[in-house]
């Protein structure tokens, strides 16, 4: 009984090592995505071309991808894998939601992305908030708050006059940056908040 004892601990410890690691790879993922893909957008930003749309479509679509990687993560770890399911189905409906909004025009697409971040923003924070324990989440949470706020503006801009694409470019470098500070903080972390 007591070896059963030591071996469920030893992999439990196991696990709680390998999730920050997991995470930490991920995240460093997430940011150079970003960052390529804000640096596309922001070229492409002035329309509703084919690179544009793509680009648009793409960008929740690999949220899934993310999403799904991250799972096995939270699974190993006991936590966060109701929000990631969560997240991949509202990520596929933002993407499907992208591909049909692009044929209406960019405010079209300004208020499905904004409907995405407010609720993705709820999640992240949420998802944040149950990884505490793992450390480098505080970014996470930041960033979950900031998205359902970008995600109003972005619902407002598309009904002024000024409906773009490039703020949507600086949104998602700015998500980016903050997965590079969590994956950071989370290589330095040794299980703080």
């Amino acid at each position: 009984m007591k070896g059963t004892h030591v071996k469920t601990l030893d992999t439990l410890e196991a696990r709680t090592t390998t999730a920050p690691l997991a995470l930490r790879k991920l995240y460093f993922v997430r940011f150079a995505f970003a960052a390529v893909w804000a640096a596309l957008l922001f070229a492409t930003a002035s329309t509703l071309g084919p690179l544009s749309v793509t680009l648009l479509v793409i960008y929740p679509l690999f949220d899934v991808a993310a999403a799904v990687v991250d799972v096995r993560t939270a699974r190993a770890n006991g936590g966060a894998a109701t929000g990631l399911y969560t997240n991949i189905v509202i990520s596929t409906l933002a993407g499907m939601g992208l591909a049909v909004a692009a044929t209406s025009g960019i405010p079209a697409v300004l208020r499905v992305w904004g409907l995405w971040a407010i609720t993705a923003g709820l999640v992240q924070l949420v998802v944040g908030a149950v990884r505490r324990r793992l450390g480098g989440q505080w970014p996470m949470i930041t960033s979950g708050g900031i998205s359902t706020v970008a995600g109003a503006s972005f619902i407002a801009q598309a009904g002024g006059g000024n409906a773009s694409l490039g703020s949507l470019a600086g949104y998602a470098f700015l998500g980016g940056v903050f997965f590079l500070i969590s994956a950071l903080r989370l290589k330095e972390a040794d299980g703080e908040g």
